[in-house]
């Protein structure tokens, strides 16, 4: 897959229209650039799992993942003036909610534009203007004057999906992309570039694709697909939100244009030290840039798949994306390459004695942190 193939991909998951529940149109632009790599399945909540030909069932199982669903908005209520009462789907900030085009999904199944709005200045009190904005003040127009014609001429109902309106663009020049949803639509493009790459080569594990639903409202995709494929390993593709525009200078971990980032933890996982730093050295031995970080808060489907079972070690492979969250989001091309690079080189490698490795101590190291022990134990024991 050349690149301009590639951002082809890129461009129809990411305007694609998908809230979390609402994935049908995302799974069914992924579904082809899938064609050709293997077995590919659904279940009851719009997970899709892409099984490599090559797997034969005996080897390490090994999950790729991102998820389908980007924040959006649902339709709470429709007022007497025809506009449109909304709830976040995932988290936003409700400043960056207003002034902006989105779809909303009716009940014939089509998305109509409208506008997501806020009491004008010209009509705000002093106390209104210092005021912070609540989700109550915020509404979408779709150009209805009442509520019966929303719901007679708009075929608007509560209970349907807002979904930003925004289309994807990439320049040559600055090598960046433009486009809603790159978290995690990126993801799922790089699941399918890494499986594409490694097609038609021997490994030593399987590898199953899942492109889970449901991550912005509690990783409940994740909990599902890692029931299903029980994974002894796993990558976790992430459009992971950048700070080089919003920290200091010394803080900054995850900037676009220098590689992807890998995260030693989150607010729900610890990242599996050994396999970190596995990655992290093979990066620097391909000469691949990457960024580490250590994240306070937020999280990813690693935390449902690292949770699987006996435990399964994760590593999440995160493209940068200023922004995430709002309408738009900003990457550049060249992190989301070498994140698929990154995860190909350690694909190739992994096995099940390297696997083990990410579980256990080796027995030498196991040996020598004995042997620590018991002269720290000697030695403490002569100072008494």
């Amino acid at each position: 897959m050349d690149k301009k193939t590639t951002l082809e991909m890129i461009a129809a998951i990411s305007n694609a229209n998908g809230t979390s529940g609402f994935e049908d149109e995302v799974v069914a632009v992924i579904r082809p650039y899938a064609e050709g790599l293997g077995e590919i399945t659904e279940d009851h909540m719009r997970n899709l799992y892409i099984r490599r030909k090559e797997n034969n069932g005996k080897r390490p199982v090994v999950q790729l993942d991102a998820h389908s669903d980007e924040v959006g908005f649902m339709v709470q209520a429709i007022c007497p003036n025809g506009t449109l009462r909304i709830i976040q789907i995932g988290g936003w900030v409700n400043n960056n909610i207003p002034a902006h085009k989105v779809w909303v999904r009716n009940k014939f199944g089509e998305y109509i534009p409208g506008l997501t709005a806020s009491k004008p200045p010209h009509f705000m009190t002093e106390q209104e203007r210092k005021a912070p904005l609540e989700m109550k003040d915020i509404t979408v127009d779709v150009g209805a004057v009442s509520r019966e014609e929303a719901i007679e001429k708009f075929g608007v109902r509560i209970g349907e999906p807002v979904v930003p309106d925004v289309t994807f663009s990439y320049s040559e020049t600055t090598d960046l992309m433009v486009g809603k949803s790159f978290d995690c639509r990126l993801g799922c493009a790089a699941i399918l570039k890494t499986m594409h790459t490694l097609a038609g080569q021997e490994l030593n594990v399987d590898i199953v694709g899942a492109c889970a639903a449901q991550e912005e409202v509690g990783v409940r995709g994740a909990t599902v697909t890692s029931q299903v494929i029980k994974p002894d390993v796993a990558i976790v593709f992430e459009g992971c939100p950048a700070d080089d525009t919003c920290v200091e200078p010394y803080m900054v971990q995850t900037a676009i244009k220098h590689g992807p980032m890998l995260r030693h933890i989150d607010a729900r996982m610890i990242t599996n030290p050994r396999y970190q730093r596995y990655a992290l050295g093979l990066a620097e031995e391909l000469g691949i840039p990457v960024q580490d970080a250590v994240r306070s808060a937020g999280s990813t489907n690693g935390a449902a798949i690292h949770l699987t079972e006996k435990a399964v070690p994760v590593i999440v492979i995160g493209v940068p994306v200023r922004y995430a969250h709002t309408h738009y989001g900003i990457s550049a091309y060249a992190d989301f390459d070498n994140a698929v690079k990154l995860a190909c080189e350690i694909l190739k490698r992994l096995d099940e004695k390297l696997i083990m490795s990410f579980y256990y101590r080796s027995a030498a190291r196991q040996k020598l942190h004995r042997l620590r022990v018991q002269i720290s134990r000697d030695n403490m024991r002569g100072t008494l």
